[in-house]
């Protein structure tokens, strides 16, 4: 007799991986299954709301329910957060540098390789920076032999020919991918697996070999701005692709079914068209779940699909649907230590069967393939890799390529990003040099269902906290925040995209918002909505005004145009990771709340003047 989590797993996966795209409707549900999940959402949603009863309105900063009284408000709402203990054991344990106290990491998601434990056992810190954490463990010591690690270079091959006969992997390399195509239950029978430097090098590799001649279109389906993304239009235009965008309704962001689905389809055969569709299963910055079906249709009509899994969490491939719809090409990241250093690596699979579309040329196709080599545990810094080396940039973008910074600055300023290390022992990878990966082993010991209802009852609690929050005296009840994408949904993915109006109705600008959460321990990300249509109701019109009244796109002070209704709006966006507890969200929740005073922004500006003994950049 199956668990009622099990049941609750494969009901989820039912419902998000095979929903009916096309009908223009919530996209989280099937005809056939309209009453139960219907009458789901009806309970979750009022099991949400009462998290903060009896508070049905916010109006100031300093009357918030305290952390205690809206924990038991929180877990008497959700009794089954309980049982996602375990998760807060390991944090305890390996990551203990995410104590609320010191650090709220809400900037990127994704898969981390190490724990913080991890990293300083093998790379303890100076004595000045031990002594000063309390909380963490003895540090143990071990012989260099016993501990591979590993540094990233660039490496010169042809990327048809790295697809199709490999290249020699060291034993290394061929451990840490078979630890990977396994954690991301990815079958080697089925795919190669080859090593970028980041995301945008991924989705640059397959813009230049991917054959446009006949196949000519680029369809993408993004509700926001992406550099990788638009590293591969740039590069997809010049090789002469003609670029197609789905969009998005305001405000839910919901698809444009209609439309797309005639980009994807045509009536006539003669006129059919095909070529690349570039699909996350969910947006990184409004936390929209797409249906998997979307890919089925643009198969089905000959397009060949990329998937885009840089957003999606941990465990979450281990679904039914990639077993069912099988991309033509993946691309995933994975960073060191989550909350610590977020640069690492790209990985990028190509379905072996697929592979007759990528060009066979004789250059060496392979900017931004990388090798993963042996170091010692001396090399704890990155090495200039000719004029540039790759550092975390917490925006939207966890892997920026930037030019180096001399060497004693980057020693000032950060841990190590580039080697990072690996120890015995982890199943499934045979061979005599095994690898360690404890972030990876932690998100496989909690599993999908624990994971995924852990941050489906934290992300709600966040927007249902976040949309209580109001202006006081606003006669027409203003309030403090406007989510953007999905509201209260049982279904909705563990990120949130934002903005924090004024008790004018101006809207506060996103980098200056991140700022100040960053004075406050709290690491957010700011980027842009784009591709999204209005229909021309005054209601809309009216409040797109309100939002572009401060500048959006290089001072202009007006949203950026990209069509007749389609505009890009700058957002705060903060994303939960399965190690994120009720705290974090919390302290969010209590930060944002200050901006219900009025004159918390210049406040802030004197304090940090006061502090510093200059002036902070507005």
């Amino acid at each position: 007799m199956h668990s009622s989590c099990i049941r609750e797993a494969s009901q989820t996966c039912f419902n998000v991986c095979l929903s009916n795209p096309f009908d223009g409707s919530a996209e989280t549900h099937t005809p056939n299954s309209t009453v139960s999940a219907t009458g789901l959402h009806y309970d979750f949603a009022v099991a949400t709301a009462s998290t903060l009863q009896p508070y049905t309105q916010l109006t100031n900063h300093e009357s918030l329910p305290s952390l205690e009284e809206s924990f038991l408000n929180f877990t008497g709402a959700y009794p089954q957060f309980s049982s996602t203990r375990q998760a807060e054991d390991i944090r305890a344990r390996e990551y203990y540098h995410l104590s609320p106290s010191n650090h709220v990491c809400l900037d990127y998601i994704g898969h981390g390789l190490f724990s913080y434990d991890q990293q300083q056992r093998y790379y303890p810190p100076t004595a000045s920076v031990a002594s000063s954490s309390s909380s963490a463990p003895p540090l143990l010591h071990s012989t260099i032999s016993e501990l591979p690690f590993f540094d990233i270079s660039y490496k010169s091959v042809n990327f048809n020919s790295q697809i199709l006969y490999g290249n020699q992997e060291s034993e290394l390399e061929s451990n840490i991918q078979k630890r990977i195509m396994a954690f991301m239950n990815i079958s080697e029978a089925d795919y190669t697996m080859v090593f970028t430097a980041n995301q945008s090098s991924a989705f640059r590799l397959v813009a230049d070999s991917y054959q446009f001649q006949p196949n000519k279109n680029l369809l993408t389906v993004y509700d926001h701005t992406s550099e990788a993304l638009e590293v591969m239009i740039e590069n997809s235009k010049k090789r002469g692709a003609q670029i197609l965008s789905a969009e998005f309704s305001w405000p839910n962001l919901r698809i444009q079914s209609r439309k797309l689905k005639k980009m994807i389809m045509s009536k006539r055969r003669k006129k059919r068209k095909s070529g690349l569709l570039v699909f996350p299963l969910q947006s990184r910055m409004t936390g929209a779940r797409y249906s998997y079906l979307w890919m089925t249709l643009a198969q089905e009509n000959g397009w060949h699909v990329l998937l885009d899994a840089c957003a999606l969490g941990s465990k979450e491939m281990d679904t039914l649907g990639l077993s069912l719809f099988k991309p033509d090409f993946l691309v995933c990241s994975f960073f060191k230590v989550f909350g610590e250093n977020p640069s690492g690596f790209g990985c990028l699979f190509v379905k072996k069967s697929s592979s007759y579309v990528l060009k066979r040329t004789d250059k060496a196709t392979s900017i931004g393939i990388v090798s993963l080599v042996p170091t010692s545990r001396q090399s704890q810094f990155p090495e200039q890799i000719g004029s540039e080396v790759y550092r975390p940039h917490r925006t939207k973008e966890v892997f920026e390529k930037q030019k180096a910074e001399p060497l004693s600055e980057i020693v000032e300023l950060e841990t190590p990003i580039i080697s990072a290390q690996c120890s015995d022992s982890a199943e499934n990878v045979k061979g005599n040099l095994e690898i360690e990966c404890r972030g990876l082993d932690h998100a496989d010991s909690l599993g999908l269902i624990l994971i995924s209802g852990r941050a489906r009852y934290l992300i709600n609690w966040l927007v249902n906290a976040l949309m209580r929050l109001q202006h006081p005296h606003s006669e027409t009840g203003l309030s403090l925040i406007r989510i953007y994408g999905p509201n209260i949904n049982y279904h909705r993915g563990p990120a949130v995209a934002f903005n924090v109006f004024d008790w004018k109705g101006e809207k506060i600008e996103p980098a200056l918002i991140q700022k100040l959460a960053d004075r406050h321990n709290i690491s957010l990300s700011y980027g842009f909505l784009e591709n999204i249509w209005f229909s021309y109701k005054s209601e809309e019109e009216r409040q797109m005004k309100s939002e572009t009244r401060t500048p959006e796109v290089e001072g202009t002070g007006l949203p950026k145009k990209t069509d007749k209704h389609l505009y890009k709006i700058s957002v705060v966006t903060a994303a939960l990771g399965f190690l994120t507890n009720f705290e974090d969200t919390y302290r969010l929740w209590k930060f944002i709340s200050r901006f219900l005073d009025a004159d918390f922004v210049e406040k802030e500006k004197w304090r940090y003047m006061a502090l510093n003994q200059k002036t902070i950049e507005v």
